[in-house]
């Protein structure tokens, strides 16, 4: 590396690690003889007699050998003594500027060379290896009784980058315009090795970016061989965290060691110096800068520049950090939207849609391209157009509203009630942007209601039957008591046999009347959770008497083909129930004269009961859609609680339904149920 690279870095150094042991063993003085003005300068200057508290001669010669301002001292113009700072800024062994005009080592960069009146400064311009340096020349009379005349001048060195084209300016201005655009660790860790390269050729260095919370580390990048075990050691020195501000506990609970001294990463390197990237008492990384043996630059020299780039970084690592949560937020605050069960869209202060999300897409069949840009009026009927401005303009003036119902328009034509909450969106000075509206479709629940009333009139439709079933029940008793006496007693008293069959038919539809009865009260009776061994093919004879009437409605044929199978564990009444609704269902779908089919057999452990029709069948999207509540393809006949009702009591019995249906060919329902465990 170049000299000058070197010494603009050096310009502040802290000083040595050693003292040196003599002012006498630290300067040559064969270019000056003892009794001359030079030689007389290394004692101490004619001042008062010192007291026993001021320091010594040599304690004052050590201070100022590592003072870390750049000083020389000249007699008339000619160097007789440097510090540690001046010989290092020009590169100079210790001793190597003694005997050397000052005029002759830093020549003005233009115009002569100043000579200070005693008691003055004068200063002037000059060049080290490139780099523009101020010279400082303080002048004083020489001590002592030489010639009068004879001048002693201090010279302090001031190397400076006052230029915008130098290279440390521009690289940092790059550096900050490339931290800037980075969207990504890689394009940060990137710009920062380009600045470090530029910065301090000839170095090894380390970047390492860490997560904050965790001090996981997340990216590393290294110009050197790193030694044995350092890619996983971090550590920083105990001045350095506590110039930055952070928290000595929270960088050791995440693994960061903390050091009186930074150790070197690298081989072959012998200093070392780690500035940790630090913004508002957060970590967000480390650069370790390393010096080989005879390589330029050092850790006190480079320290203010490393710092101003460590800055530099720290500000970039956080901004990106800060920008990538912000997008993640805001990606997932969209998908949370997008996404949710209940309705939301939101208009802006032209009451323009900016929202609109997919349960809205499903429910009113608009997409979002239909939606997004067009005015939340073109959504909702014309006689709904007031309320919603009203709610609008209560939401823009501040105001929260709940449970407004409105009704918006589908795109098919028809119409949707929902209701919704509606409530202000602030921006960050507090000023209404627009307006949030979540809602709920109230056409499930709107039905439940109707289904709720529906239920509650069959209930009482149900209790009148019961009432009239009970009171049917004695008469009944009667009639079929004394029909069977007179038929007996006619027989056998060889009355007119024409007679006796008509007694016989009364007997008989008497008969049938309490059976029906005493189903009716059986299948009303509610279910409760008992269970019991129960014969299927019991069950179904049972389930085909009570969906009697709708089979004779539609001229259906029952075919059985019912095989003996062992019984199951259930509930009686909810089993019949069950076979009622498939019956039912069954007769309904089938032509004038149709076949329902029952039939039983038994698969292993399971027992399976078939119930079909050779009616018209359902097409895909009815089926997939048939164990649904309130789903059905008879409006007005059904309310669409049947299957899934059926579903809901054979799956508490263990067992599972199946529906097959080919358009035009007929449906088949299979259910399968257990068999009792301990049946043979």
């Amino acid at each position: 590396m170049a000299r000058g690279a070197k010494r603009i870095r050096a310009k502040v150094p802290r000083g040595r690690t050693a003292a040196r042991s003599s002012a006498a063993a630290r300067r040559p003085k064969a270019s000056h003889p003892a009794g001359s003005a030079q030689g007389r300068a290394v004692q101490a200057p004619s001042v008062a007699p010192p007291r026993h508290d001021a320091p010594s001669t040599d304690e004052l010669r050590e201070a100022y050998a590592v003072h870390p301002v750049a000083t020389a001292i000249t007699y008339d113009g000619v160097i007789a003594y440097t510090n540690d700072a001046f010989d290092q800024a020009l590169g100079l062994t210790p001793g190597e500027a003694a005997g050397r005009p000052l005029a002759a080592l830093l020549p003005p960069l233009d115009g002569e060379f100043p000579l200070p009146r005693p008691g003055t400064v004068r200063s002037y311009r000059t060049q080290i290896e490139g780099i523009t340096t101020r010279v400082d020349l303080s002048a004083a009379h020489a001590p002592g009784r030489g010639d009068p005349s004879r001048l002693l001048a201090t010279a302090i060195l001031h190397p400076s980058l006052p230029d915008s084209d130098t290279a440390a300016h521009q690289a940092l201005l790059v550096l900050s315009r490339e931290l800037s655009e980075a969207r990504a660790e890689d394009q940060i860790t990137q710009a920062l090795a380009r600045a470090l390269e530029v910065l301090f050729p000839s170095r090894s260095f380390c970047i390492r970016l860490v997560d904050p919370q965790t001090m996981a580390l997340t990216t590393l990048y290294a110009r050197g061989r790193l030694r044995a075990q350092a890619r996983s050691r971090m550590a920083l020195r105990r001045a350095a965290i506590e110039k930055t501000g952070l928290s000595r506990q929270a960088l050791e609970a995440g693994g960061i060691l903390v050091t009186e001294k930074d150790e070197p990463l690298f081989e072959r390197c012998e200093a070392a110096t780690a500035v940790p990237l630090a913004v508002g008492g957060q970590l967000f990384g480390i650069v370790n800068l390393e010096y080989e043996q005879g390589a330029p630059g050092s850790p006190q020299a480079d320290g203010q520049l490393l710092h101003q780039v460590a800055n530099h970084a720290a500000l970039g690592v956080r901004n990106l950090r800060s920008l990538e949560e912000l997008t993640y937020l805001k990606t997932y605050l969209e998908g949370l939207i997008e996404h949710a069960n209940a309705l939301i869209a939101v208009a802006n202060r032209g009451l323009e849609v900016i929202v609109w999300n997919a349960a809205l897409v499903r429910l009113t069949g608009f997409a979002k391209d239909e939606a997004l840009g067009r005015t939340l009026f073109a959504r909702v009927p014309p006689e709904e157009s007031g309320r919603l401005e009203d709610t609008m303009l209560r939401g823009f003036a501040g105001e929260s509203m709940d449970g407004l119902e409105l009704r918006l328009l589908r795109k098919d034509g028809g119409e949707v009630r929902v209701a919704i909450n509606t409530a202000p969106i602030r921006n960050a000075a507090g000023d209404v942007e627009g307006v949030v509206a979540i809602g709920q479709d109230l056409t499930l629940v709107r039905s439940l209601q109707a289904a709720a009333e529906h239920a509650e009139r069959l209930a009482g439709i149900g209790r009148l039957v019961a009432g009239v079933v009970h009171e049917l029940n004695n008469p009944l008793t009667a009639v079929n008591m004394y029909s069977d006496a007179l038929v007996e007693k006619l027989a056998a008293s060889g009355h007119d046999p024409a007679d006796v069959d008509k007694l016989r038919a009364i007997r008989e539809g008497g008969q049938r009347i309490q059976r029906l009865a005493r189903d009716l009260v059986t299948y009303a009776k509610p279910t409760g959770g008992r269970t019991e061994p129960v014969e299927m093919a019991g069950v179904l004879e049972e389930a085909a008497r009570l969906a009697k009437p709708a089979l004779k409605e539609s001229s259906a044929v029952v075919e059985r083909d019912l095989e003996e199978v062992p019984p199951i564990e259930g509930n009686r009444p909810s089993l019949v129930q069950v076979f009622v609704n498939l019956i039912r269902n069954a007769a309904q779908a089938v032509p004038a004269g149709g076949r329902v089919k029952l039939s039983m057999h038994r698969s292993g452990e399971k027992v399976r009961v078939v119930v079909a029709d050779d009616g018209a069948g359902m097409d895909l999207d009815a089926a997939g859609h048939a164990f649904e509540p309130f789903y059905t393809t008879r409006p007005g006949v059904g309310i669409g609680l049947g299957l899934p009702i059926v579903q809901g009591i054979v799956e508490r019995h263990g067992g599972k339904v199946e529906l097959e249906t080919v358009p035009g060919k007929g449906t088949t329902v299979t259910v399968t149920l257990p068999v009792k465990r301990d049946a043979s």
